[in-house]
């Protein structure tokens, strides 16, 4: 049968933009569909822009900071719209520079969104288009409960295009999008609140990880408060207090803020795709793929974020890299999630890279752990009390490193590294041998002594 193109994408975000652009250079004719901006949720509304905001919201902690290095404070005054609107200007650049990228490769750009008609047939604004493959690659978006008011809260789409700065705000949730709201709100002087209803934030990292990273928010400005959950909002009388919006917590005390930010996961993006015209199975909301990425429609692929794997940009782009090796040699995959490293932009922020303590108990392993805890050598001027974390897993059967993990400055770069060492398999032998850069945080992962191991 003759088709319009041998690869139809749905999603033009990390993971559609590569496999397409690659599919292309391979002698593919593609053609790649998009409802919103070029460069999917982390150029637009993720990664890149939070991490902008992250930059700008740390100087709110080092203008403090700087006194005791002889800077003068005086006269410090932040401006949102500016902050905003560069941050604007530079996503619109890269927007470009996405376009670019599938244009000098010969990829067809749909602006529209897509739906199926079969498995070989999509829809967009009305017309159709056919492929010998299509490639699902819609991402995720944000989850908010189906609560009292829940109209009143933004999501973290919301949260780079605001009028205003807030004066007050709540954030609701604990994980990695959470804190880092949290941080950045914090960091720009607004009142925040964090409000997590269970025992603490950052579930699934390790525990240590997340009780230490917990008291530094803490110490940073934010309210942290656990254990809480909302019941419903309402807004406020306007003659009152103009535009705020009323919480009622479920413990019955109630609250005002200005701006409330649900920040409590996100779900794949399959709506309004018409997966059953294709006969293509969800399983428990996402969409069911083998190891090959191939869906129960043999023409159909998916990854990224739409099949819940791994969440991660840079794990989009590798199923891509991945499917590509399937269709052009042939050879079945088997994508390696293990050792993902992992970096949460809170303030502090996080590196994270292998197993924690509580996977290694879950899976028997014999091992050791090794931990440290200090103030970095900056603070000793800057009068902050903030304190740094660094622990390190070893396997007692064969000396090898399965699991660093570090909360503090620079905490994101640093784990990169270890992430090459334990993905090549290296021991404590190997680190132990390893000279230290000094001083800095990262030679402690490379000093750890006997009397840094953890009673178990």
């Amino acid at each position: 049968m003759s088709y319009q193109y041998d690869l139809f994408v749905i999603g033009a975000g990390s993971g559609g933009v590569r496999a397409s652009r690659i599919a292309a250079s391979k002698g593919y004719k593609v053609a790649v569909a998009e409802a919103s901006a070029l460069g999917g949720t982390c150029v637009n509304i993720g990664c890149v822009p939070k991490k902008l905001f992250v930059y700008g919201s740390e100087y709110g902690h080092g203008f403090s900071e700087a006194e005791g290095f002889g800077w003068s404070k005086q006269d410090v005054k932040f401006d949102w719209p500016t902050l905003r609107d560069n941050k604007t200007k530079e996503i619109e650049r890269l927007n470009g520079i996405y376009q670019n990228m599938l244009n000098n490769a010969g990829v067809e750009i749909i602006n529209g969104f897509a739906k199926f008609i079969d498995a070989h047939t999509v829809e967009v604004n009305g017309k159709t288009y056919s492929a010998e493959k299509i490639l699902v690659a819609v991402g995720a978006k944000p989850y908010i409960p189906a609560i009292e008011g829940a109209d009143l809260a933004v999501s973290s789409n919301d949260m780079f295009y605001l009028d205003t700065l807030p004066k007050k705000a709540l954030v609701v949730g604990g994980g990695y999008i959470a804190v880092e709201f949290a941080g950045i709100l914090n960091g720009l002087g607004v009142d925040t609140s964090l409000a997590y209803r269970g025992e603490q934030v950052l579930r699934g990292f390790d525990q240590d990880v997340r009780d230490f990273a917990s008291n530094e928010y803490v110490k940073s400005g934010v309210d942290l408060r656990l254990n809480t959950d909302i019941q419903s909002m309402r807004l406020a009388d306007t003659d009152q207090i103009n535009g705020a919006r009323i919480v009622t917590f479920k413990d019955g005390h109630e609250e005002n803020f200005d701006l409330i930010l649900y920040a409590t996961g996100r779900v794949p993006y399959t709506d309004g795709l018409n997966l059953e015209a294709a006969g293509i199975e969800l399983e428990k909301g996402a969409i069911k793929v083998n190891q090959n990425f191939e869906t129960s429609a043999k023409s159909v692929f998916a990854l990224g974020d739409v099949i819940n794997r791994v969440q991660l940009t840079p794990v989009a782009i590798g199923e891509a890299m991945a499917l590509i090796q399937f269709w052009f040699e042939g050879t079945s995959q088997d994508y390696d999630y293990d050792n993902i490293p992992t970096a949460v932009f809170s303030q502090p922020p996080i590196g994270t890279v292998g197993l924690s303590e509580q996977e290694a108990q879950a899976r028997g392993l014999d091992f050791r752990v090794y931990q440290g805890e200090f103030r970095a050598m900056k603070h000793t001027l800057s009068g902050s009390t903030s304190r740094c974390l660094t622990k390190m897993l070893v396997n007692n059967e064969n000396d090898k490193v399965i699991g660093c993990h570090m909360v503090g400055e620079y905490a994101g770069e640093i784990i990169q590294g270890l992430g090459i060492a334990i993905k090549a398999g290296a021991t404590k032998a190997d680190f132990d041998a390893t000279v230290g850069v000094h001083p800095s945080t990262a030679e402690e992962f490379v000093t750890f002594s006997e009397g840094s191991l953890k009673k178990r």
